[in-house]
C-alpha cells in the first residue's frame, strides 16, 4: 500500500544508532564555489556521510576541487569522473550505483549550490524509519521556497500540480532533488528503464516509486536560491520534463484501460 507521510523530521540519532550508513551524492557542473563548501560541510555532520561527488567535466575545476577532498579524506570521498554534461539523471544512476557498491545503506541526493542545506540531511535520516524514500519538501506545512523569485516559485507550483494531477502522485513535492532512498529499495527498482536523464529524472523515479508500492514520507525544508553559480534548469529541461509527465500519463491511462 502506498503511504505518503508529511510529518516533521525527527533527530537523525535512530539512523546513527542503528548503524545504518548513509552516503550523499552531488551530481557537479561548474560547481566549484560552492563544493569548496559543501563537501567540508558535509563531513562536519554527525551523521558519518560519505559524499559521492559526480562530476560532468567541469571546465571550473570542479572535479579537482572533488579529487582533493579525497586525497584528504579518502575513506569518505569519492569522485566520479564523466567525461561530458550528460544529465541529472544518469548522474543519480551513477552514484547510486557507486553508493551500493560501497554497501551505503541510504542514499541523500542533494544539489551543490545549498538550496538543500546540509544541516536539514539529519531531520530527513530520522525518517527513514518508517520509510523507503523520504523527500525534503516545500509544499508541507513548515515548508517553504525562502527566496526564489516570484516567476520561479510559479512555475515549481505549477509543475507539481499538473505532474501530481496527471500522474496521480500523492507527495507535493514532486520535483524535489532533496531526497533520501532506501538502498534495498532502489536494488529492487528497474532503474535502468528509466527513460528521462535530466531533471525529469525525479518524476519518473517518483512514480515509479509510488506505483510499485514503497513508503514514501516528506519532511518540511527551506529551499534557499543559489547564491553562487549559475542555475542548471532550462527551458529545454522544463519541455522535457512536461514531456515526461505526459508519457508517463499515457502509460497509467493505457494501464486503466487495459483492466
Amino acid at each position: 500500500m502506498k503511504t505518503v507521510d508529511s510529518r516533521p523530521g525527527l533527530a537523525g540519532d535512530s539512523i546513527r544508532s542503528a548503524g545504518l550508513g548513509a552516503a550523499v551524492v552531488v551530481p557537479t557542473y561548474n560547481e566549484a564555489e560552492n563544493i569548496s563548501r559543501l563537501v567540508p560541510e558535509l563531513l562536519a555532520l554527525p551523521d558519518n556521510l560519505t559524499v559521492i561527488v559526480v562530476d560532468d567535466a567541469s571546465p571550473d575545476g570542479t572535479g579537482k576541487l572533488a579529487d582533493a577532498f579525497a586525497h584528504d579524506f579518502p575513506q569518505r570521498v569519492f569522485p566520479l569522473h564523466r567525461t561530458a554534461k550528460l544529465g541529472l539523471g544518469t548522474a543519480y544512476l551513477a552514484g547510486f550505483q557507486l553508493a551500493g557498491e560501497r554497501g551505503a545503506d541510504c542514499v541523500v541526493t542533494m544539489d551543490a549550490d545549498f538550496s538543500h542545506h546540509p544541516s536539514q540531511i539529519g531531520a530527513m535520516l530520522g525518517r527513514l524509519a518508517g520509510a523507503d524514500l523520504v523527500i525534503g519538501s516545500r509544499y508541507v506545512p513548515g515548508g517553504a521556497s525562502v527566496n526564489s523569485p516570484p516567476g520561479r516559485r510559479a512555475l515549481s507550483k505549477t509543475a507539481n500540480f499538473i505532474s501530481r494531477a496527471a500522474l496521480g502522485l500523492k507527495a507535493h513535492d514532486v520535483t524535489a532533488g532533496f531526497r533520501v532512498y532506501r538502498s534495498q529499495m532502489l536494488a529492487a527498482l528497474p532503474l535502468a528503464s528509466i527513460f528521462s536523464s535530466g531533471y525529469s529524472f525525479l518524476i519518473e523515479t517518483l512514480y515509479m516509486i509510488e506505483r510499485g508500492g514503497w513508503r514514501v514520507v516528506e519532511t518540511p525544508i527551506q529551499f534557499h536560491d543559489r547564491t553562487a553559480g549559475r542555475s542548471k534548469i532550462s527551458r529545454g529541461e522544463i519541455a522535457k520534463a512536461m514531456y515526461t509527465v505526459a508519457r508517463l500519463s499515457g502509460r497509467r491511462l493505457s494501464g486503466r484501460r487495459r483492466r
